[in-house]
């Protein structure tokens, strides 16, 4: 599959990674349709010799998502639940997870690749329903464990070793309220090189777009995001970002960034820095997510979790009763996939 990328593509992509004088050579990653033109509506994008994964719901019940999902979150089996319509013109059925606080903290569907691989791309549609407040906790993760295992991991507040897991949720975060539920995307990683948090802790570091992107809601919306795992002993791995494809976020080494903290960091775009010649710019050193080469991407994670604090820390008071999401045509692969091609 060939990607076309125009110059004005190459000239928003050198805008959103912030390249400026001395910054890493840009390699344009493409953008709008990928192995999604191939099929329409998605229709047998499982065939593609690229794909790892693909779930569209349709003609399932929730028992037999345990068929591709090797672990299914779904407390006293309120969590989960199949409902019609969907993504695409052709959706017969898309996935419904409510968290319902403090009864559950909501569920997730989770399972490993079948071949585990040092480059991928996960793509999914979610929607939001209009509802005030709903807040959350964590989202969507993907990465890789050594040894794999068939169900998520723990790990919260420690730092990986480097040889035994890497995770990038992307997720929404409300910024003390300041975003309007649920609030913008941002990466929530953790690897051995990650900076320490408050209390000695390790908890995901918040990797920032430009400009924050905020999440819609009553829509459905094409959030794709790809890992690239560096060679050992190099720091030339990758994150991107796309959203109903367009690329909005490339983190990669010799990219301009705030001051990087146990909170994470934002990268920085050329004009910010050209207004600002006096302020000293910190560079990204880049991805040194593992150790060995025996450490891969190898799981994917469809979560949805909602707790207390994460309304707390927007500052809601009333919190709603019922958190829901709505998640469809969700495809990996080891390609860039893109938005559904419609008819």
């Amino acid at each position: 599959m060939r990607h076309f990328v125009t110059s004005v593509s190459i000239s928003v992509l050198t805008t959103v990674i912030g390249l400026a004088t001395n910054a890493a050579p840009l390699t344009p990653l493409p953008q709008g349709h990928g192995i999604s033109a191939n099929f329409l509506n998605d229709k047998n994008i499982a065939k593609d010799k690229s794909v790892l994964l693909a779930e569209q719901f349709d003609g399932k019940s929730v028992a037999s998502l345990k068929k591709l999902w090797t672990s299914v979150s779904n407390r006293d089996g309120t969590v989960v639940k199949l409902m019609p319509g969907g993504a695409s013109k052709s959706s017969k059925q898309f996935l419904q997870l409510t968290a319902t606080v403090p009864q559950n903290t909501g569920g997730h569907l989770y399972t490993r690749s079948p071949k585990p691989v040092d480059k991928a791309f996960a793509r999914f549609y979610v929607r939001f329903p209009k509802q005030k407040n709903n807040y959350i906790h964590h989202f969507v993760h993907f990465g890789g464990y050594n040894p794999s295992t068939p169900w998520p991991q723990g790990g919260a507040g420690t730092k990986p070793r480097g040889d035994d897991r890497i995770t990038v949720g992307i997720e929404p975060y409300g910024k003390s309220g300041k975003f309007n539920a649920p609030g913008a995307w941002n990466f929530y990683a953790y690897w051995y090189e990650m900076k320490v948090s408050a209390r000695n802790k390790y908890w995901g570091n918040g990797l920032h777009p430009v400009t924050p992107q905020i999440v819609p809601t009553d829509r459905w919306q094409c959030v794709e995001f790809m890992i690239k795992l560096n060679t050992p002993g190099k720091r030339n791995g990758e994150l991107a970002l796309w959203l109903d494809g367009k690329l909005v976020a490339h983190f990669l080494k010799g990219v301009p960034r705030t001051r990087w903290t146990g909170m994470g960091f934002t990268l920085l775009d050329a004009k910010s820095v050209r207004q600002n010649p006096q302020k000293r710019v910190e560079r990204f050193e880049g991805f040194d997510f593992r150790t060995t080469s025996k450490l891969k991407i190898n799981f994917f994670w469809l979560l949805h979790y909602v707790t207390d604090s994460a309304y707390r820390r927007n500052g809601v008071a009333n919190a709603p009763k019922h958190n829901h999401v709505h998640f469809d045509n969700i495809v990996i692969a080891t390609k860039y996939i893109g938005p559904i091609k419609s008819n």
